[in-house]
């Protein structure tokens, strides 16, 4: 939002008085004088009129090692959720970056940065989601192929990215996808005559699961997880 938009929207003056108090220095953003008008209001910008705090919002990245039992949601009225698990005073601008199903386990984030979260989801930008799978039943040689060459979905009506399954064990497997559809990982195994017993993300683009974190505990990105995500 420009500056004096913003000025006359959180004061309630025209915009004739927004400009003249840009103009005349009374206004600053993140502690510079901004005489402005048309001046981009930074989304965490600190703004301040005549010394008087008009917004200041403090960015927010954190890493989550989420258990089982809990929703990706920010409230429900039956079962417990993510954001219970946090600080109050972090609760109520926080937003989650890749959901996981109440009994998968691993990696979430939060954030309250839109287009943070936005560039980490968008399909086409195609960050690898990293996960490690249990399945029912020990998984057939050919699995792997099969997830290479596309898996069909027929209520989206379309096929997968091409994902990389490597073998871990008769029943465990590390899976990379590139999409976030509903419950993907369980419906591509669903589609190859077996079931996910345990879902566990270890890693989202560039950003790794802490191995320092227990199920429930959390931690701030470093400068370096955020900016890898562009």
């Amino acid at each position: 939002m420009r500056l004096d938009r913003f000025i006359s929207k959180h004061t309630g003056c025209s915009h004739k008085a927004a400009r003249q108090a840009i103009a005349g220095g009374r206004v600053s953003q993140d502690g510079i004088t901004e005489r402005n008008p048309t001046a981009t209001v930074g989304r965490f910008s600190r703004l301040t009129l005549d010394g008087t705090v008009l917004r200041s919002r403090t960015a927010h990245y954190l890493m989550l090692h989420k258990p089982a039992g809990y929703l990706s949601a920010t409230t429900d009225p039956q079962h417990p959720t993510v954001l219970e698990l946090l600080p109050e005073p972090l609760r109520a601008d926080l937003h989650i970056g890749g959901r996981l199903d109440r009994s998968s386990t691993g990696l979430l984030l939060l954030t309250n940065d839109g287009l943070w979260s936005r560039r980490l989801t968008e399909p086409r930008v195609k960050h690898p989601k990293v996960y490690r799978v249990t399945t029912v039943h020990p998984i057939s040689p050919d699995t792997a192929a099969q997830f290479a060459a596309g898996i069909y979905l027929p209520y989206e009506r379309l096929t997968t990215s091409p994902a990389q399954l490597e073998a871990l064990a008769g029943r465990e497997a590390r899976l990379t996808i590139y999409e976030g559809r509903y419950h993907q990982v369980k419906r591509m195994f669903a589609a190859v005559g077996n079931r996910v017993a345990s879902l566990h993300r270890e890693r989202m683009g560039e950003i790794q699961l802490d191995p320092a974190l227990a199920p429930g505990d959390f931690r701030r990105l470093s400068a370096h997880e955020i900016a890898s995500v562009g």
